[in-house]
């Protein structure tokens, strides 16, 4: 049986994506958890971000094991952003990857039944490892705006750690 091209470069680009991705998180060890100044430090980057940028928005830091050391919550936010923005971050922390990996390949088509079967995944762009000396110290997780602006805001409180 001939598969059609669509599906195979669907599937290849699954593959490519997993390989690259899986690569990255194996390369990129855990290291000693984020303190909680750091915590601050980073979630207040995150906030002026998203003042600037005029969404409110919900901040979630974890350890690298994904558990919750800091949580910021913006006023006027929907209160389900809370379990997004703590589960991005635990997704990012666990998998060691952007949760923007997995909804690049939910988007794509291409494997994107598998992703959302992986336990904790969270095909959502917003959450991102925080890596200190080449290890993950832990994750930043945001909602409550786009995908998009929430990515941004996480990014600023990326930049906080340099």
């Amino acid at each position: 049986m001939t598969l059609p091209k669509s599906l195979m470069r669907c599937g290849a680009a699954f593959g490519l994506a997993c390989t690259a991705g899986f690569a990255l998180a194996q390369t990129v060890p855990y290291g000693a958890p984020i303190d909680l100044a750091t915590a601050k430090k980073v979630a207040a980057a995150a906030v002026a971000e998203a003042v600037k940028i005029n969404v409110p928005e919900i901040i979630a830091i974890t350890d690298p094991g994904g558990d919750l050391v800091y949580l910021e919550r913006m006023d006027n936010t929907q209160t389900a952003s809370v379990a997004v923005a703590m589960g991005k971050a635990r997704s990012a922390a666990r998998y060691r990857r952007p949760t923007k990996v997995w909804e690049d390949i939910v988007a794509s088509g291409g494997g994107g039944l598998r992703v959302l079967g992986l336990e904790g995944a969270v095909p959502i762009e917003g959450g991102l490892p925080l890596v200190v000396g080449g290890r993950i110290v832990g994750a930043i997780g945001v909602s409550n705006g786009t995908a998009p602006q929430d990515g941004q805001v996480a990014k600023a409180g990326v930049a906080a750690l340099n």
